[in-house]
């Protein structure tokens, strides 16, 4: 397996989530197209729950403040982190309580609503969910307005790296020193999975400087101690040191 083949597969992986996105934003879609309310979300769970599967574990719609004709948050999110079957997550909405979560703060929303584009927020330790690591697929749902809300799908980093390991792995094997390190990083250049224990999970690389090459636009970059290829159109790169 060669570096080629681990962007593709990489890739791969990414769009099959979003793929599985698809039909739980067309219904968001629809149903944000009406007067909804909060009582309406439920119309959106066989979509949600057709989500779950393979590595997805969670998944849901999650609404921009006022989408709602009835109230100013909405969350429809269901899981199968606990005991393998679905579940119901339940947050608290009420800005006045002690256990509000503000989610119009995270990442995983917040960057879908000011770029219009599609994300992915990790790796992070989802306290809400699961105490995991996490990498969340998140799409922006255009409704009534401009930005109604997000779709999205959880994948723990344990799972991902169960499929992509055995590849990063070759790539050190292969390169005949077994001195080097291969790891998928994010824009930021923080580790999601190494295949190297010096280089775990939540890690930042500071050299070479990954998120100055991301701005960048450059697709690839190759120097004699380092190579960064682009994962297709995720925000995941493949880096690969001496």
């Amino acid at each position: 397996m060669d570096a080629t083949d681990v962007v593709d597969q990489v890739a791969g992986i990414v769009e099959d989530v979003f793929d599985r996105l698809k039909p739980l934003l067309g219904a968001a879609e629809e149903l944000l197209a009406e007067s909804a309310t909060s009582a309406d979300l439920h119309r959106l769970r066989p979509e949600v729950l057709g989500t779950l599967g393979g590595l997805v574990v969670g998944a849901g719609f999650i609404a921009a403040p006022r989408a709602l004709a009835d109230q100013e948050f909405g969350f429809e999110w269901w899981t199968t982190a606990i005991e393998g079957r679905p579940s119901q997550l339940f947050i608290s909405l009420d800005p006045a309580s002690d256990h509000f979560l503000d989610y119009t703060r995270q990442s995983w929303f917040t960057v879908p609503r000011d770029t219009g584009h599609r994300h992915i927020t990790g790796p992070y330790v989802d306290y809400l969910c699961t105490d995991e690591y996490t990498l969340t697929f998140t799409v922006p749902v255009r409704g009534r307005r401009s930005f109604d809300g997000v779709v999205g799908a959880d994948v723990f980093v344990a799972e991902f790296e169960r499929v992509v390991a055995p590849g990063l792995r070759a790539l050190v094997t292969g390169s005949g020193s077994g001195s080097g390190r291969a790891a998928l990083v994010n824009a930021q250049g923080r580790v999601i999975v190494s295949a190297s224990a010096r280089q775990p999970t939540g890690s930042l690389v500071r050299e070479p400087d990954i998120p100055a090459w991301w701005s960048s636009g450059r697709e690839s970059l190759a120097r004699p101690d380092a190579m960064i290829r682009r994962c297709g159109e995720a925000p995941i790169a493949l880096l690969i040191t001496a």
